[in-house]
């Protein structure tokens, strides 16, 4: 099996340890977790939108594999929004954490970096197989990471529906995650403050 489809498959378990030593070291301030805080938000922001419109196909753990080319919502200004807003809430976490600041929150950026773009490698041969100059054209167009500030209007293709409702049912879990993280700092805030 393709080391990439590995790291496709166990990567909701690859934040725990870096979270493990966020706990562990932190020492939260009020504004490291008011900063933090909002980097979490603008990244969970950004997936829920993403989610919102891909749908349940994003938290697939078997093969890399799409049903359709999504180039709507925040797929028209970066190509991997959900990634983009996991490595923001990461980040955010850390500076919400001043757990061996800044080092801990730089390192859990590049090896999380890391580990999408191995997994982004292999969602695009899949994705250039099946769509072929469709895709090549809206990778020429749209960057992995860095969002662009102009949209992408590329085929007329039909998109899927914005669907706020079926977004927040699929990311339940990460808005839990979010919140218990968050409670705990708060808590060691209030007990170290």
């Amino acid at each position: 099996m393709d080391f990439r489809q590995r790291i496709f498959q166990f990567r909701s378990y690859t934040p725990l340890p870096f979270l493990a030593l966020m706990v562990w070291f932190a020492r939260p301030t009020a504004s490291s977790m008011l900063i933090g805080g909002l980097v979490v938000i603008l990244g969970e922001v950004i997936r829920l939108w993403g989610v919102s419109i891909a749908g349940s196909e994003t938290r697939t753990t078997g093969p890399v594999g799409g049903t359709q080319l999504v180039t709507t919502g925040p797929f028209g200004y970066v190509r991997n929004p959900l990634y983009v807003g996991n490595m923001l809430i990461y980040t955010g976490v850390g500076v919400m954490s001043m757990a061996l600041f800044p080092w801990l929150a730089l390192g859990a950026l590049a090896f999380f970096f890391g580990q999408y773009t191995a997994i982004v490698s292999l969602e695009e041969e899949h994705l250039r197989q099946k769509f072929g100059e469709e895709y090549d054209r809206y990778t020429g167009a749209v960057p992995r990471f860095f969002p662009l500030p102009k949209k992408y209007v590329g085929e007329q293709r039909t998109q899927p529906k914005l669907e706020w409702q079926r977004g927040i049912i699929s990311e339940k879990s990460t808005l839990l995650a979010i919140v218990c993280v968050t409670a705990l700092l708060i808590v060691m805030l209030m007990f170290r403050g």
